[in-house]
């Protein structure tokens, strides 16, 4: 597959074929373009740097850390970090910026260089673009400037830090879950999720904590994906050891997914469903809004818990940058996206498994209920995720463009969006449509309360597309 750059960093197999693989000569390249970005901005003249335990990282870092030194920065090394620690200590170190090395939920053979800014967020899109264009158009070669190992700090602080922070919040109810007695059985997939999960669930008072793949190596044991098909060994552990829920997290644990004691999944969609209701129940009014966002592909399912507490609930383009920047423009008090991300912005604006964890238990453990019947509180929806495979040449936004004027005249039609491909909202059902950014498909979700009914919608559409393109 060929090298991916974009607007949020740059990611790739791993190899020496230039254009294909994520080079060290493009590890380089990209930290040296940060770096030139940053001094472009102003925003200042340190660093954060942390990674994942994938085997490839320390010699990423390496080069990292000795590219920005040469290019006259300060750095802060956190060695083994999740990326919202990484964030949060952007925040805490008034940093110019922070370098994530992690390829999140691919596999081994992956790496990525994910890119923060003086805020602890992905870049916005004007900045990332702004990125590409330097790293199109610096010099090559190697920075000229000496490295100065005096410029170079390691802090291993901001691990506790960040278990520390998750646990003092108001909202946290450590009492009810050390009362619950919870036995947890956690799949930390070989990295650093494998060390932090289990502290923070000791520090929050779960009676017993099963490690599984909590070895950061970096060999992960399965697909790091936290979806239900990866997921047969935490099943089989939960059930084995009668515990009362299994929880994963992906390489940099910024996405979260919970299992129930019978070892089926609770949903992905649901993790922020759940705490979302929980934050909305027990909102008092401050700098936030009782609103939630997530991104136009995640579950209609918090739009309904949104309203059920009287809030306001919008969707933003798919995307954690455009989840923030549409909770920043209605100070929602949650948000985040289906794929088991949570946003809390009274920690920080950024997907977090440790505040979403510790917000989840907290919800179960209030409610006294086995995580099966907690899960029943809930709407009931149906989602499919599937995808339309097009010839090469195919104009997207043009086919896009004549289903949304279709489909404009229906009169069941409730509303259209187009701010992201195309999404079709029903009263009992929706549709989006996106052009994927990396291979010639359209992600196709579709959800409704009936499985008939969204498989029905999800063929009707799917013969239309075939039908423009033939």
């Amino acid at each position: 597959m060929p090298l991916i750059k974009s607007i949020s960093g740059i990611r790739g197999t791993l190899g020496d074929r230039p254009g294909e693989d994520l080079t060290l000569s493009d590890v380089v390249s990209f930290a040296r373009a940060f770096g030139n970005l940053i001094k472009a901005k102003d925003w200042g003249n340190k660093i954060v740097v942390g990674r994942d335990a994938r085997p490839s990282g320390p010699v990423f870092r390496d080069l990292i850390v000795k590219t920005l030194l040469a290019e006259g920065f300060k750095v802060v090394d956190l060695g083994l970090a999740t990326t919202p620690t990484v964030e949060m200590a952007v925040i805490g170190e008034q940093a110019a910026g922070g370098i994530i090395i992690s390829a999140s939920h691919n596999p081994i053979e992956w790496n990525a260089l994910k890119l923060l800014n003086n805020e602890g967020e992905f870049l916005s899109a004007a900045d990332g673009q702004n990125l590409l264009e330097i790293a199109t158009h610096q010099e090559k070669g190697a920075p000229s400037i000496g490295t100065d190992q005096n410029n170079l700090a390691i802090d291993n602080s901001y691990y506790q830090k960040h278990i520390d922070s998750v646990v003092k919040l108001k909202l946290i109810d450590t009492p009810a879950i050390r009362k619950a007695n919870f036995k947890v059985v956690v799949d930390g997939i070989n990295s650093i999720g494998g060390l932090i999960i289990p502290d923070l669930l000791e520090k929050l008072g779960a009676k017993e904590i099963i490690k599984l793949n909590c070895e950061p190596n970096g060999q992960f044991a399965h697909n790091p994906e936290p979806l239900e098909k990866n997921l047969t060994q935490l099943s089989e552990a939960v059930i084995a050891n009668q515990a009362d829920l299994g929880l994963v997290v992906d390489p940099d644990v910024d996405r979260l997914a919970f299992m129930d004691e019978r070892g089926k999944m609770f949903g992905e969609e649901y993790t922020l469903v759940a705490v979302a209701d929980y934050v909305l129940k027990n909102y008092c009014p401050c700098l936030y809004q009782k609103a939630s966002v997530s991104n136009l592909s995640s579950s209609r399912a918090l739009k309904d818990v949104t309203e059920k507490h009287g809030g306001l609930y919008e969707a933003a383009a798919v995307g954690e940058v455009n989840v923030i920047v549409k909770m920043k423009e209605i100070g929602a008090v949650i948000g985040g996206e289906g794929n088991g991300g949570v946003i809390l912005p009274e920690l920080h604006y950024g997907r977090d498994a440790l505040v979403g964890t510790a917000l989840f238990l907290s919800a179960l453990a209030q409610s006294g209920q086995k995580i099966s019947e907690f899960r029943k509180n809930f709407p009931d929806y149906h989602m499919i995720k599937d995808k339309i495979e097009l010839t090469p040449g195919i104009n997207v936004k043009e086919l896009l463009k004549k289903l949304q004027t279709e489909y404009q005249g229906s009169p069941e039609l409730v509303k259209i969006s187009d701010i992201d491909g195309l999404k079709i909202d029903y009263p009992d059902c929706w549709l989006h449509l996106r052009a994927s950014n990396t291979e010639p498909i359209i992600r196709l979700y579709g959800e409704a309360k009936g499985q008939r009914l969204i498989s029905q919608k999800v063929a009707e559409i799917k013969l239309k597309i075939l039908a423009y393109i033939k």
